[in-house]
C-alpha cells in the first residue's frame, strides 16, 4: 500500500512523515522545500501476526507494510509552478491514496506570511489544484480524440474513452472529484491508465498544535463532508516516535492519543481503501499480505505471485480465529474447518491460505 502525503507549503507533511515512519528529516518553518520526494515504509502493526508467530515459530516474519511518500509542498496563486515535478507525479499517480495534510498550528512567522491557520480554505485551495491537474489532462486528451474523429480515424475503444472522459471533465468542471462520480469498473476502464488524481481516495490528516488537539471535533466534522479525516498532535507526535514505547504510552495517555500515528492512520487507510490481510503461515515464514475486500483466492495468489494465479488450482483455506479457538491445524482438520476452495472463493479477512497450482 503507498501512501502520498501532499499539501501547501508549511503544513508540517515532513513532520507528519516523521511520526508515521520514525525518520528525522530537517522540519523547521526555515528549511528548504526538498526536490525530490521523502520515502519510508513501515510495518503495519497487527497482534494476529504475533499470535501466529507464537505458534508457528518461523524462521522469517513479515508484516503488511505502507510506504510513504512526503511530497514537496505547493503554493497556489497567478505565480504557481506546476504542484508536482515531471518525477514526483509519476510517484503521485503510483500512490494507492493521497493524504491531505492541513495546517491546524500556530507559529508566528507562518502566521505573518500565510495567515491564520485556515484548514478548510487551504482543504479547497489543494482540492481545486488537483482537479485542475486531472481537467487539463483530460481536456488535452479529449482534443486528440476530437482530431482523430475529425480525420475519420475513430475507433470503437476511443468511442468509449471519449465518452469516460466527457463524463470525467463535466465533473471536473463542476469542481467535483472523480470519486464523487460512483463510476463503476467498466466505466473507468478505457481511462486507467491515465491514474487520474482525484480518483483517488482521498484522506485528510488534520495537524493540529497541542492546544488545539482534542479540540476540534466541529472542524473534523466539516472537514470530513465527502472525505475522511484524522487529527494528529503533528510535532508532539513525531517526539513519540523517538522515545521507547512504555515512556511514549504515557506521554500518549497524557494527551488522550488512543495509538501511534502509524496504527492510526494504517486502521483508516484499510478502512477508505477496503483491504483486507490474509496470512500464508509455516515454519519457514508467516507472512501477512493485503487484498481489496471483495477479492477471490485468484486474486489472493497473485498478491502473492503471478505464478500462483496463472497456475491456480485450488486454495487450502482456514480461519486465524477458528485456529486460535482450537489451538492447532489437526483439530481443524478434525472439526472439518480445513477448506478446499476454487477460484471465485471471497477471500475473509483474517482467512489462512495455501495456493496449490501447476507450476
Amino acid at each position: 500500500m503507498k501512501i502520498g502525503l501532499i499539501g501547501l507549503e508549511k503544513s508540517g507533511k515532513t513532520t507528519i512523515f516523521n511520526a508515521l515512519t520514525g525518520s528525522h528529516i530537517e522540519t523547521n518553518a526555515f528549511a528548504s522545500t526538498k526536490n525530490e520526494p521523502n520515502v519510508a515504509v513501515v510495518q503495519v502493526a497487527d497482534p494476529r501476526v504475533e499470535r501466529l508467530v507464537s505458534m508457528y515459530q518461523p524462521r522469517k516474519t513479515t508484516y503488511a507494510s505502507i510506504e510513504c511518500m512526503d511530497f514537496g509542498g505547493f503554493a497556489s496563486g497567478e505565480d504557481k509552478k506546476e504542484i508536482f515535478s515531471p518525477g514526483e507525479l509519476a510517484l503521485v499517480k503510483n500512490a494507492d491514496a493521497l493524504a491531505l495534510v492541513l495546517r491546524n498550528f500556530s507559529h508566528e512567522m507562518l502566521d505573518g506570511l500565510l495567515g491564520e491557520p485556515d484548514p478548510v480554505r487551504d482543504r479547497d485551495t489543494i482540492l481545486t489544484e488537483l482537479i485542475l491537474s486531472d481537467l487539463i489532462l483530460a481536456e488535452t486528451r479529449l482534443e486528440r480524440i476530437d482530431h482523430f474523429i475529425k480525420r475519420g480515424a475513430s475507433t470503437p475503444d476511443m468511442e468509449l474513452e471519449r465518452k469516460a472522459l466527457l463524463k470525467i471533465s463535466e465533473a471536473l468542471n463542476r469542481n467535483e472529484t472523480i470519486s464523487s462520480l460512483g463510476m463503476t469498473a467498466e466505466e473507468l476502464k478505457p481511462v486507467r491508465g491515465f491514474r487520474f488524481l482525484t480518483e483517488k481516495p482521498l484522506l485528510i490528516i488534520l495537524n493540529s498544535d497541542e492546544d488545539r488537539f482534542g479540540r476540534s471535533r466541529e472542524l473534523l466534522g466539516e472537514l470530513e463532508q465527502g472525505f475522511r479525516a484524522i487529527e494528529f498532535a503533528g510535532r508532539f507526535e513525531m517526539e513519540l516516535s523517538g522515545l521507547d514505547a512504555d515512556e511514549a504510552r504515557e506521554f500518549m495517555e497524557d494527551m488522550k492519543i488512543p495509538a501511534s500515528a502509524k496504527d492510526r492512520l494504517s486502521m483508516l487507510a484499510y478502512e477508505v481503501l477496503g483491504y483486507i490481510t490474509f496470512f500464508t503461515v509455516g515454519a519457514d515464514e508467516v507472512k501477512a499480505w493485503t487484498i481489496r475486500k471483495g477479492g477471490t483466492a485468484v486474486d489472493a495468489a497473485g498478491a502473492i505471485h503471478s505464478d500462483l494465479a496463472r497456475g491456480f488450482i485450488r486454495a487450502e483455506c482456514f480461519s486465524y480465529d477458528d485456529l486460535v479457538g482450537l489451538g492447532s491445524e489437526k483439530a481443524l482438520r478434525d472439526k472439518g474447518l480445513f477448506r478446499l476452495e476454487g477460484k471465485g472463493y471471497l477471500v475473509n479477512d483474517g482467512d489462512i491460505m495455501s495456493i496449490r497450482f501447476n507450476a
